[in-house]
C-alpha cells in the first residue's frame, strides 16, 4: 500500500460535477493498492494513520493525532500511486492491484480506519473523481507499506 497523506483544513471529492465527499480540519489519504498487499497492510495501515502524530499543540508541535482531535478522514482510491518508472517517461502500472481485489481490500481499509470510531469518508472507487484540498501547514507525508518491510 501507498498512501500520501495530508493533513488539511478542509478537502472535498466530486464526480461528475457532484460532491459526494468533503470534510473540514482532517486528514486527506490518496489510497494506492499494490499486488501482494493483503488484510495485514491495510491494518496495520489504518493503525499508523488514526495515531501518528502530526496535529500542533498549544506549543505549535506536532504532537497530536486524530485520535486526538477526533478529526475526519477523507479517503480516496489512486490507482497512479502504484506506478513503476524504471524506463522510459511513461509510467508503468503492472504494480498496481486489478480494480476486482482491490475494491474488497480498499473497504476493509476503510472499515479498520472505522474502527477507531473517527468519522471517514470517502470518493467512488474507480471514477474520474476531482479532489479539491487546502493542505494545512503544507504537512504532506508517504507511508509505503513494502518500503517499510525493508531492513
Amino acid at each position: 500500500m501507498v498512501i500520501v497523506l495530508q493533513r488539511v483544513s478542509q478537502a472535498s471529492v466530486s464526480v461528475a460535477s457532484r460532491e459526494v465527499s468533503r470534510i473540514g480540519r482532517g486528514l486527506l489519504l490518496l489510497v494506492g493498492l499494490e499486488e501482494g498487499d493483503g488484510a495485514e497492510e491495510a491494518r496495520r495501515m489504518a493503525e499508523k494513520i488514526v495515531h501518528f502524530r502530526i496535529f500542533p499543540d498549544r506549543e505549535g508541535k506536532m504532537n497530536l493525532s486524530l485520535l486526538d482531535l477526533r478529526l475526519p478522514i477523507l479517503s480516496v482510491s489512486q490507482f497512479t500511486l502504484a506506478y513503476r518508472l524504471q524506463r522510459g517517461r511513461r509510467p508503468d502500472f503492472t504494480a498496481a492491484m486489478a480494480a476486482d481485489r482491490a475494491l474488497p481490500l480498499y473497504k476493509a481499509f476503510l472499515q479498520e480506519l472505522s474502527r477507531f470510531d473517527l468519522p471517514v469518508f470517502d470518493g467512488e472507487f474507480g471514477a474520474l473523481m476531482e479532489v479539491s484540498l487546502v493542505n494545512d501547514g503544507p504537512v504532506t507525508f508517504v507511508f509505503d507499506s513494502h518500503r517499510e518491510k525493508r531492513p
